[in-house]
């Protein structure tokens, strides 16, 4: 063989490694679809009022935790590179330098969102209905408590899937899931909180889910990560910059993404209540038509990563071409099966009639694009990542975004006189766009150039 760590990685990741990894992602990311669509049926038994208040706090709150969501990506492409190069020491000490990072940051944006909630509901969305935004900032108030612990599973559940451990933080994301469901029945149903209700829980469950995975780490001593001595702090300068080499322009990707994403569902709301229930109500199932592409990328981070730490470029291409192929198959027949069943599926929401007629179309589109579209949008870029080469990703998205998405949904929507599918129509060519860009960037190769950890610096 020309490259000994080709058949080394490719051996390692043979079919059933690769079914072990990508399983329970799939699994955990069908439940987190799954519960995020459940919170929103059980919310629309208080009211489109309600329905409307927090998808508006969830956008935003989108906003501020890619913040540490991208920083658990970057510690991912680090570690998963530390491990494919062999170097527990180092892999171990990353992850510990990921943990302190990502708690930082997100007690940062607690406290930022604790004090400016109100203003920032007003300053992005403008005149809202009254009882709209009273939901909307009862949720805001108590959801935002939780970041801290959401930044600390997103860290956590990213050291585990670094070592190919995906099962940990799927069972854990079950029992959460069961709690929060029950909590969710109790708060909202039994005790009428409302709003409020389902705050209580998601809080609650990201506490829970936080805890137990942090404590499964630091009880960890086989492997080639171990989270024992989280207490004693060292801060590791260098690790941290490679994590933020990567979580930094993922970070600002991901926060310029979801502020485009902001803005223009302020054409729906200047459509009406029905409007702006039928965009979150697509957006719900949008999620279940993606969520298996979704968790295979996740899962691309992983093995990218560990090629490109062993230098197997190689198998880097080959793990990226089998699992694109994967992806697009898999979103394909999840978009012909929601197509099928479409009016079930809203029927779910109880939505007005204009709002069903309204959900109805956006879905449609989306089921046609999504399958080669979105995966060429939101999966590929996972393997530039993985290599280090975030920082394109960045620049790409961001341009597309306020170009394609932003500007193309004004023009479409006030302009041409579309409407509020003018949001939907922008938003597929802005994944024309970006998939032409990420597609052009990986068969041109200039990612094998980038680099995350070097061979010189160690703890």
């Amino acid at each position: 063989m020309s490259d000994p760590n080709a058949f080394t990685m490719r051996e390692k990741w043979n079919k059933k490694a690769l079914f072990r990894l990508l399983w329970p992602l799939v699994v955990e990311q069908t439940l987190a679809v799954t519960i995020g669509a459940v919170d929103t049926v059980m919310m629309s038994s208080v009211g489109e009022y309600a329905v409307s208040g927090v998808s508006l706090v969830d956008a935003i709150a989108t906003l501020l935790i890619i913040a540490f969501g991208a920083l658990a990506t970057g510690g991912s492409v680090v570690i998963s590179q530390y491990i494919g190069r062999r170097d527990s020491k180092n892999a171990t000490a990353a992850s510990r330098q990921l943990i302190y990072t990502t708690v930082f940051v997100s007690l940062i944006i607690m406290i930022f969102t604790l004090i400016l909630r109100t203003r920032l509901l007003k300053l992005i969305y403008g005149n809202i209905a009254g009882d709209v935004m009273q939901a909307a900032d009862t949720y805001f108030r108590i959801s935002a408590l939780g970041y801290p612990f959401l930044s600390l599973y997103n860290a956590d559940a990213a050291l585990f899937r670094s070592i190919g451990n995906s099962r940990v933080t799927m069972m854990v994301s079950i029992l959460v899931n069961i709690i929060h469901i029950a909590l969710n029945f109790v708060l909202i149903y039994g005790l009428h909180m409302g709003v409020a209700g389902a705050a209580v829980s998601t809080l609650i469950s990201r506490i829970v889910s936080a805890l137990i995975l942090t404590v499964l780490l630091m009880r960890l001593r086989r492997g080639p990560i171990s989270l024992a001595g989280l207490f004693r702090i060292r801060i590791v300068p260098h690790m941290i910059r490679s994590i933020l080499k990567v979580g930094i322009p993922g970070g600002i990707e991901g926060s310029m993404f979801q502020l485009g994403k902001i803005i223009v569902s302020r054409i729906a709301t200047s459509f009406g209540t029905a409007a702006l229930a039928a965009n979150a109500v697509t957006g719900v199932i949008n999620s279940f038509t993606n969520m298996s592409g979704t968790a295979i990328g996740i899962g691309m981070l992983t093995i990218v990563g560990q090629c490109v730490g062993a230098k197997d470029y190689d198998s880097a291409k080959y793990f990226t071409r089998r699992l694109m192929w994967l992806i697009v198959g898999v979103v394909t027949i999840l978009s012909a099966v929601i197509a099928l069943f479409i009016d079930p599926l809203l029927g779910i929401f109880r939505l007005s009639q204009e709002a069903h007629d309204m959900a109805k179309q956006f879905t449609w589109l989306l089921c046609a694009a999504s399958p080669l579209l979105w995966s060429l949008s939101f999966s590929l870029p996972n393997a530039l990542r993985a290599a280090g080469d975030a920082g394109y990703c960045m620049v790409a998205a961001v341009i597309s975004m306020w170009l394609v998405r932003v500007i193309g949904a004004y023009l479409i929507a006030y302009v041409f006189h579309v409407g509020v599918m003018g949001i939907w129509i922008a938003m597929v060519a802005d994944w024309v766009v970006r998939g032409i860009c990420y597609a052009q960037r990986w068969k041109g190769g200039k990612w094998q150039t980038k680099q995350v950890i070097t061979d010189t610096e160690n703890v």
